[in-house]
C-alpha cells in the first residue's frame, strides 16, 4: 500500500508530499522546501524511515512548488519529471523567484516529460499521469488508481478550484480539466491539493461552488 506524508512548506503554505510504499521506494511530489530547515525536515523523514528516492515530480512549475528541485536533484542523482507546457514557466524560475522574494538555486531542467495517461512507476505503485491544464499550461495530476487517490497541484482545491489569472491560466480550460480529467475519477477517490487540507471528489462534484450551479 502506498503511504502519503505531507509538509507544508514556504511562504505560500505549499504542501509537497512524499509517496512510498512496503519496498521503501518513494517520490517527492512538488519540492517547496525553500530554506535549510525545511529542506532538513525533508531530510530527516526520508532517513529515519530509510527511503530510497527516485524520482522527483512536479504537478506544475509555479515558484513555490520547485523551490526544492535543485536540492534534491543534487542530493539524491535523480530525475525531474514534468509536463513540457510548463517549460516556459520554468525557464522564467529565476526571475519568479526575485519578484517574490526567494533566492533560489536555479531549477533543474526535468529529464524526463510526461504526457496524459503516462504511468510512473516506482516501486510497487503505479500512478497514472492526467494533463489537467488550466491553472498553468502544463498541470498534471498523479492517479493511484490501487490504493484510491489523486495528487493535483493547485487545479483543485476543497471548495474552491485554482487561480487562472497568471499567465498560462485559462478559466474555461480549467473547469473543462476537472470535468473531463478528475471528476469522472470514483467518487470516494482521496483529493491531495497543492494548498489546503485534503478532500474527495465526490464532495467537490457535489459541494464545490464552482459546479454545482452547472
Amino acid at each position: 500500500m502506498t503511504q502519503i506524508k505531507s509538509f507544508v512548506f514556504n511562504p505560500f503554505q505549499e504542501n509537497t508530499y512524499i509517496l512510498f510504499d512496503e519496498t521503501n521506494e518513494c517520490v517527492v511530489i512538488d519540492a517547496g522546501c525553500n530554506d535549510t530547515n525545511e529542506q532538513l525536515l525533508l531530510i530527516t523523514f526520508i532517513e529515519e524511515k530509510g527511503l530510497n528516492v527516485k524520482k522527483i515530480l512536479n504537478t506544475h512549475c509555479h515558484i513555490d512548488h520547485i523551490l526544492g528541485n535543485a536540492f534534491l536533484v543534487e542530493k539524491f542523482n535523480v530525475p525531474s519529471i514534468a509536463h513540457q507546457d510548463d517549460l516556459p514557466l520554468l525557464q522564467r524560475a529565476n526571475d519568479m523567484a526575485i519578484a517574490f522574494g526567494f533566492n533560489i538555486q536555479k531549477p533543474p531542467m526535468p529529464t524526463v516529460w510526461v504526457n496524459h495517461n503516462d504511468i510512473i512507476e516506482f516501486g510497487n505503485t503505479k500512478l497514472k499521469v492526467l494533463h489537467v491544464p488550466g491553472h498553468s499550461p502544463g498541470c498534471i495530476a498523479f492517479y493511484c488508481e490501487k490504493d484510491g487517490f489523486v495528487i493535483v497541484g493547485d487545479v483543485l482545491f476543497k471548495g474552491s478550484i485554482g487561480r487562472t489569472d497568471l499567465p498560462g491560466g485559462d478559466y474555461d480550460t480549467i473547469i473543462n480539466s476537472i470535468e473531463q480529467n478528475l471528476f469522472s475519477l470514483p467518487e470516494n477517490v482521496v483529493v491531495y491539493s497543492g494548498h489546503g487540507e485534503k478532500t474527495t471528489i465526490g464532495f467537490e462534484k457535489n459541494t464545490n461552488p464552482f459546479f454545482t450551479n452547472h
